[in-house]
């Protein structure tokens, strides 16, 4: 079977956002089970292992070039840590961890490894493939985004860019690439940058954020179904956590913290949880400075009863 040739192994380059605030908000015991369910370059994983050295990690990633990259930061390290090649909605697959688990961490969106590293298309500042698949190594049944843009409607494609990345000129572009895809087929992240230039405003492009942010957002969360994902990863995360046990997520754009505030909601009016911050927890000054990335980043963390 053919698979898309991937980059070659580089070390994690990762910051991991909101550290500490994310590991005391989970109040883990000493011993105990704790799930770091999006491992990518495994910050918090290699925090709990300093603090709590006799914990059970159990380390999550489709990604399976994650773990590669991350090895070293865990050579001088004594811990307890496993690591599965899995995406979190699966977390519980085979039921034996249900009521088991003392905390839970969602890092969500893209680290900071994969837009530099990855190779398959996620930044739009480097020419590569348009899959933008986590997968580490995709199959050509896998979904990518080269798929969307030249293969579906071009109502589908506007209603993506607008539906997960809130783009205003979703028709604009989605008529855009459907023109330009009758030309040539669409390959690459300029071919895509080039058409969403086209179609745009000249005013747009000179917007603070880069006028392709919101469309590769969107075909990103399209193609790795990251919103479905995130719901089911929730309702597991909480089925495996044990009473006291905490959730500890982290999210990056509207979309997904809503997805994360309902849900807390709903455990909290069924009187099966309650929460440990009622507001949301946002990154310190200093930490911006230091990392861009956490500017938007929310922390919402969330006690079984």
């Amino acid at each position: 079977m053919k698979k898309h040739k991937m980059a070659e192994k580089i070390d994690s380059v990762h910051k991991t956002v909101l550290l500490n605030e994310t590991i005391e908000g989970l109040n883990l015991p000493q011993k105990g089970i704790v799930i770091d369910s999006t491992f990518g370059g495994g910050g918090h994983s290699v925090e709990i292992c300093k603090r709590y050295p006799g914990i059970q990690i159990i380390a999550l990633d489709q990604d399976k070039s994650a773990f590669k990259k991350a090895e070293s930061k865990f050579k001088n390290l004594k811990c307890n840590i496993s690591f599965q090649n899995i995406n979190f909605r699966d977390l519980n697959a085979n039921d034996s961890l249900s009521e088991k688990v003392d905390g839970i961490i969602f890092d969500l969106g893209l680290s900071s490894d994969q837009l530099e590293n990855a190779g398959r298309g996620f930044s739009f500042l480097k020419n590569e493939p348009l899959l933008m698949t986590m997968k580490e190594n995709p199959n050509e049944e896998d979904l990518t985004a080269m798929d969307i843009v030249n293969d579906w409607s071009e109502e589908s494609i506007a209603q993506i860019i607008y539906g997960y990345g809130e783009e205003k000129f979703r028709g604009r572009i989605a008529r855009e690439i459907v023109e330009a895809r009758k030309l040539k087929k669409i390959k690459t992240t300029f071919d895509l940058v080039e058409i969403i230039e086209k179609a745009i405003p000249k005013a747009y492009r000179k917007g603070k954020l880069h006028f392709a942010t919101k469309t590769f957002q969107a075909l990103r969360i399209a193609v790795n179904d990251e919103l479905g994902a995130l719901e089911a990863g929730l309702k597991e995360g909480f089925n495996v956590l044990k009473k006291e046990g905490r959730m500890s997520v982290i999210s990056f754009h509207s979309l997904e913290d809503r997805i994360v505030k309902k849900f807390y909601k709903e455990k909290e009016k069924e009187g099966k949880a309650i929460l440990i911050n009622k507001k949301i927890i946002t990154a310190t000054k200093e930490e911006i400075k230091i990392n861009q990335r956490s500017r938007s980043a929310k922390l919402r963390i969330l006690e079984k009863i």
